[in-house]
Formats: C-alpha cells, sequence, structure tokens
C-alpha cells in the first residue's frame, strides 16, 4: 500500500482568534461518586458495573466486605474504573469477565446512575456560576467558551479562572475534574486528557506540533477504532504522521468530507462554536439484564423493570422540561437481534403512567417469544411540558397484560422486520 506524504507538515500557523475554550472532564466520575459514599475504599483498586443490586451492600463495609472481581459470572460491562484499576489494563466497556482476568482482586461496585446524575448536574450549576458560556457534553463532560472572560489561552487569567473552576467543583461536589485550556474545541479536549486527574493542561496553536502530533492519531475525537486501524494500515500512527499526509490522498482514501476534517484535525485547526442550548431529539432510558429474562416465565421481574424505566423517565422528561408524542421500545433478544416499535399520539404525555401504557402497546407488536437481552423506552417528536396531557386508554380499547407471547399475525410481522444488530 503506497502513502503520499508530504516532505514535512508545516507548523500550524497560529488562529489569530481570541477564543479561549475549555473543555473540563471529570476524573473518573462514576467511579469517584462511589468513593464519596465508601471513602475506605479510596487507593484500592475499584471497578464499577454489573447488575448487583445497591442494597447488597453499605457503603460503609469495610473492603473485604465487597465482592471482589475474580468471584463474578455474567456477561456485564465495566462501567468505569478507579485510576488503581486501570493500571491493569481495565478500562470502560470492557466485559467484567475479561477485566476479572486482568485484576481478579479488584473490587466491584454496582453502578448508581441516579446519583451520577445529580452529581453531574451539581458540577455544572458549579461552573456556570463562574464560567456561564458552558455546551453539556454529556454526564461528565463539558467545553466553556472563556473568551470573554480572559484574553489569552496562555495568559495568567485563563489560568486562574480555570483553577477557580477546579476548586469550586471540588469544594462542591468533592470530586477532581481535568481541565483543557486551547484555542477549539478539538485541541482542548485533547489537552485535558494529557494530566489526568486533577490537571490543568494549556495548549496553544503554536504548540500542537510539539504537543500533539507525538500523540496517536487516535486521540483525536472522531478518529474511531476502525478509522485509525486503516490509518495503521498505512504506516499512519501519530497524530504528526496524519498531519503529513498529502489531503488528497486522504480524501481518496477517507472521502471528500473526512479526508479534508483528518487532514484539519491533524493541523489543530477547528471552528466549532461552543453551543449552550440546544434541543433534545428524544429521551431514552433502557437496561441490559446480567441474565436473560423470559416473557412468560420472567414476566413479574420483566414488569417491574418495565415500569421502574417509565417511571424514571418520567423523571427525566420533568427535568428536562419536555413531553412527547411518540413512545417506543427497544428489545434484544438472547439471538441479539434487535427491534424497535413506536406510537404517536395527538398530543404529547409526559407523566409515567401515560408513558407505560403507550409503550405497552408497543409491545404487543413485537414477538415475546423469546429471552430478552435489553429493554428500553424513549421518548421523542418533543413538545414543552406543559402541553403534555394523561393518555386516554380508552382511544385504544383494551389491552392483553404485559409480556404475554403475541398472536400470530403479530409474531410474524415482528420477525420479519427484526434487525440484526451489533451489541
Amino acid at each position: 500500500m503506497s502513502i503520499a506524504l508530504l516532505a514535512e507538515p508545516d507548523p500550524p500557523p497560529p488562529t489569530g482568534s481570541a477564543r479561549v475554550i475549555a473543555h473540563l472532564d471529570m476524573d473518573a466520575f462514576y467511579a469517584s461518586v462511589e468513593l464519596l459514599r465508601a471513602p475506605q475504599l479510596r487507593d484500592l483498586p475499584i471497578v464499577v458495573g454489573g447488575g448487583r443490586r445497591r442494597s447488597e451492600h453499605r457503603a460503609d463495609a469495610p473492603a473485604d466486605a465487597w465482592p471482589r472481581l475474580r468471584s463474578y459470572a455474567g456477561r456485564g460491562v465495566v462501567t468505569t474504573a478507579t485510576y488503581a484499576a486501570r493500571a491493569f489494563g481495565v478500562h470502560s466497556g470492557m466485559p467484567l469477565m475479561h477485566a476479572a482476568r486482568l485484576a481478579p482482586d479488584a473490587l466491584l461496585l454496582p453502578a448508581d446512575f441516579d446519583e451520577y446524575r445529580r452529581c453531574s448536574r451539581l458540577f455544572k450549576a458549579t461552573v456556570r456560576t463562574l464560567a456561564p458560556i458552558v455546551e453539556d457534553r454529556g454526564i461528565d463532560e463539558i467545553y466553556l467558551d472563556l473568551g470573554a472572560q480572559v484574553d489569552a489561552v496562555d495568559g495568567p487569567r485563563a489560568r486562574a479562572l480555570a483553577c477557580a473552576i477546579k476548586d469550586a467543583v471540588r469544594r462542591d461536589t468533592g470530586l477532581t475534574c481535568s481541565i483543557g485550556l486551547a484555542p477549539n474545541k478539538l485541541i482542548a479536549k485533547i489537552a485535558s486528557d494529557l494530566d489526568k486527574p486533577d490537571g490543568l493542561t494549556i495548549v496553544t496553536a503554536a504548540d500542537v506540533a510539539t504537543r500533539l502530533w507525538p500523540l496517536p492519531a487516535r486521540r483525536i475525537g472522531g478518529i474511531g477504532p476502525k478509522a485509525a486501524a486503516k490509518l495503521a494500515g498505512f504506516g499512519i500512527d501519530t497524530i504528526g504522521a496524519l498531519a503529513a499526509a498529502d489531503p488528497e490522498w486522504l480524501i481518496a482514501q477517507f472521502g471528500r468530507s473526512t479526508g479534508a476534517w483528518m487532514h484539519a484535525a491533524a493541523h489543530g485547526r477547528d471552528d466549532r462554536p461552543v453551543v449552550t442550548a440546544s434541543e433534545p431529539r428524544s429521551v431514552s432510558r433502557e437496561t441490559t439484564f446480567d441474565r436473560d429474562l423470559h416473557p412468560v416465565h420472567d414476566r413479574d421481574a420483566l414488569s417491574a423493570v418495565f415500569t421502574e424505566l417509565c417511571t424514571k423517565l418520567a423523571a427525566d422528561l420533568a427535568r428536562k422540561g419536555v413531553s412527547g408524542r411518540t413512545i417506543g421500545i427497544r428489545l434484544r433478544y438472547d439471538d441479539f437481534r434487535t427491534v424497535t416499535r413506536d406510537h404517536s399520539l395527538d398530543v404529547p404525555v409526559a407523566d409515567a403512567v401515560s408513558l407505560r401504557r403507550v409503550a405497552g402497546r408497543c409491545l404487543k407488536r413485537v414477538a415475546l417469544d423469546r429471552r430478552l437481552r435489553l429493554l428500553g423506552v424513549r421518548v421523542s417528536n418533543l413538545a414543552p411540558a406543559g402541553d403534555a396531557r394523561p393518555y386516554a386508554p380508552a382511544a385504544f380499547g383494551t389491552t392483553q397484560s404485559l409480556f404475554e407471547p403475541a398472536c400470530a399475525d403479530t409474531r410474524a410481522e415482528a420477525t420479519a422486520t427484526a434487525s440484526r444488530t451489533p451489541d
């Protein structure tokens, strides 16, 4: 395979912009939240994940009372891990059985997403008191536009403000975060990961060649495993090697849009603004079971999970101030086929009872004759919360109880439209 390279990549020119962008990333967020409740476990290798119920363990229990990862049996994945566990090679998304082989003596703690969301809202509210221009990028990370408050990325005011934000987050939540300061979002996100945990890293446009080019190409957000593997096949392993590639060659290999973007990203160019307001397209809740559940034999357990998902989804809608006209479900069978069904209403709904009733209608349109790995409920076609009305089941007639096998024609329809998707 041949690759067209420039003799030497030109150093990125200064942007000529006064933009000062910060990327704030909470450190091992889920695990750190757990350690707030169980500080006696601090400095130990801890993995968060699996399906054990929190009620099985007291937060103040000593380390030897918590299960070890070696005892885990199931198909769950790592939600997060402390830095002590990451030293063994454990990382988010890894199957727990694999993690058990790497760190068998690590402690296994159950996830508590309601608490993680609460802490997420708390740290974001704290940051907004000091830097109001915030783009929410997920439960544990945000972008900040500090250009109206400081005059230069590497100036003393920028560093002082970043330190003040870090101190405030620690004071109000007990958690640490890492911040990257840069002239754009792309560089800031890479920078925030260079000195974890509790780091503050400043990278200017002039620093791209020395700070970013030696890094692996996959450190650029948007270059996933497949693209990184393809680049590696051409001998492009670092951001610097990507910057040295001829842009037309990149376009030929990856397409005009992606190829041009790769070339710009490798040179540290990114004009995306910090977006402070965005309308959610949908709100969803789903869970993957630790063991496959049968719609008949495990009907009570499935119904309880279904009700809990709808209850939590209603709370999410209330917190976001929205309702929705389209209610849907997502199921994954034990053979990895995944099906979705939606039902649209004339008026939006937002309460848990209505969500369960409409989602229950969707359940009647799928084959419930195999064990299930995953169950989810979502709301889309969103509207303001004030537009919501209760769902009137009389408009749809009576329905059979949830999680009974579907009739033959419904089962045939579901089987015909089921699609195999990655787990």
